[in-house]
């Protein structure tokens, strides 16, 4: 493998800008619908560039990042997560807490989907049941358990549970409402919702919707008639087509297509801090007789990652090493620790536990997070200087990741992945991934098999406590007994980073990686 750290050839952001320079990538076709004559988009098309494929509307089973700005366009949830971190309504006219198991929820009145049904209450009691019935939910994982509706009458309902839920309200901005008749427990391929706009035509195995103008919808019409969603995962041609105005918008660009677009006329970069970890995650489907289940050999292993090179030649400064295992942007994060790189410590101690001649498995998807193939190819070279044998094996979006995560094809050791709080809460992250158990395992909705029984039972007293200063004594303690079972070879935070062409108005990029569609405005 090349070291992409150390020797004499080109880096990326090299290459990145002789090519560029050449035009070498002039021959980037269009393929956006209702183009202008120049092959742009029209004076009332925005085109958007993903660089994930979005495979659905649905946010069932899968929601990286930046997909929420489309799904939130098409579909809508009783709240959203705001700027500042705080539910705000959406669907819901209010929602607030009555008693320690229950909520109260008014619907917004006349509200109808696009193909002009109206919003019922029965439509919110399916969404809950669907998402957690499907098997192997996103969503799923954030919920301590999912509260039942109770009906008052045609608007107003109550939502029960056995334990507390403090924070449901932000937890509700997960589920997407869909017509109970048409709802699934599955990824829904249909985009009937209640959003601003509604779906023309899709292709899905090629990621590409063309949205337009919700005319049914209840709230402020957008400004902007068409949005043309594509799928360009290739970064020289993201960076090509907004260069020369064919797409307005790339989302999650990496630090070298920033250094390309920075200061270019009609191009702006948008930033914001993010909710996102990305990390090297151990496979804890292993069994006992495996070294990697032990967590004295994983903390070895993390010893011969060197994060700050990662950090300052990969990723030239644009992510920080994790100090904990949440972002330090969520709410109720809490400092557990650093990441240190001492080969030689790592030698000791894996020698010290009797383990010799170990080979790991690393598998990613590409675009999972910027410079990944870098970063795949870095550890190679790490592992390789303490005598550990690597295998790298890169999946590409629409193929079968999710079958190894979920343990249900071939065997890995270390998984190059992403997730972030949709709530931008620490303890909807702990949740999600450090709160398995044997139950949810058996199922596969566990996050690669993590099932820690101390760890999950903090997280629990965590996610039920009421009182604020008791629940962050708790979040703390939870986050440091996640910590001291090295659930991770190496982590670290992004930014949200975004670039678009300057006709581009209103587009204000929150810390989700999303902005919402009907804000966007097209100037001339």
């Amino acid at each position: 493998m090349t070291n992409p750290l150390t020797g004499p050839q080109l880096s990326r952001r090299q290459l990145l800008r002789a090519a560029a320079a050449a035009g070498l990538f002039a021959g980037v076709g269009t393929t956006a619908a209702c183009a202008g004559p120049t092959g742009l988009p029209g004076p009332g098309t925005l085109t958007v560039a993903l660089t994930r494929s979005l495979v659905s509307l649905d946010n069932k089973l899968n929601q990286f990042d930046s997909a929420v700005t489309v799904q939130r366009a098409v579909r809508q949830a009783l709240t959203e997560i705001g700027p500042d971190i705080t539910p705000v309504p959406v669907l819901a006219e209010t929602m607030e807490p009555d008693g320690d198991t229950r909520w109260t929820v008014t619907l917004r009145e006349g509200v109808e989907y696009s193909d002009g049904r109206p919003l019922k209450i029965d439509d919110v009691a399916t969404a809950l049941q669907m998402y957690e019935q499907v098997q192997g939910s996103f969503v799923a994982s954030f919920f301590p358990e999912f509260p039942t509706v109770v009906p008052v009458d045609e608007r107003t309902f109550h939502l029960d549970s056995e334990q507390p839920i403090p924070i449901l309200d932000a937890l509700m901005a997960l589920i997407l409402i869909t017509p109970a008749e048409d709802n699934e427990a599955a990824e829904l391929q249909e985009g009937v919702g209640t959003g601003p706009y509604l779906v023309e035509r899709s292709n899905r195995g090629a990621g590409t919707y063309t949205l337009v103008r919700n005319d049914n919808y209840w709230g402020d019409a957008p400004e902007v008639e068409r949005v043309e969603v594509r799928f360009l995962p290739e970064e020289a041609s993201r960076i090509i087509s907004v260069r020369s105005g064919e797409v307005d918008v790339i989302d999650s660009i990496s630090p070298d297509s920033r250094d390309q677009l920075e200061g270019l006329p009609g191009v702006s970069i948008e930033e914001s801090s993010s909710l996102r970890l990305n990390q090297i995650f151990y496979n804890f489907r292993k069994p006992a007789s495996n070294p990697l289940s032990d967590a004295r050999v994983r903390e070895a292993l993390s010893f011969a990652v060197d994060g700050e090179s990662l950090v300052k030649n990969v990723f030239t400064d644009a992510v920080t090493a994790a100090e904990g295992v949440v972002p330090d942007s969520l709410l109720g994060y809490h400092k557990t620790g650093t990441y240190q790189y001492d080969p030689e410590r790592a030698r000791r101690m894996l020698d010290d536990l009797g383990v010799g001649d170990l080979s790991l498995k690393i598998i990613w998807q590409t675009g999972e997070f910027p410079a990944d193939t870098s970063v795949m190819e870095a550890l190679t070279e790490m592992f390789g200087a303490i005598d550990i044998r690597t295998e790298l094996q890169q999946f590409e979006p629409g193929g079968n990741i999710l079958d190894w995560r979920q343990g249900k094809a071939g065997d890995w050791d270390l998984l190059g992945n992403g997730f972030s709080s949709p709530t931008g809460l620490a303890i909807t992250m702990l949740q999600g991934m450090y709160a398995g158990t044997a139950a949810k395992e058996e199922t596969r909705d566990t996050y690669q098999g993590y099932v820690v029984e101390p760890v999950e039972a903090k997280i629990t007293r965590a996610a039920r406590e009421s009182d604020p200063v008791r629940r962050e004594k708790y979040l703390a303690e939870a986050q440091q007994a996640v910590w001291d079972s090295w659930p991770c070879a190496w982590a670290f935070v992004p930014k949200s980073v975004l670039a678009r062409r300057e006709r581009v108005g209103g587009l204000s990029l929150a810390a989700s990686n999303s902005y919402p569609l009907a804000d966007v405005r097209l100037e001339a």
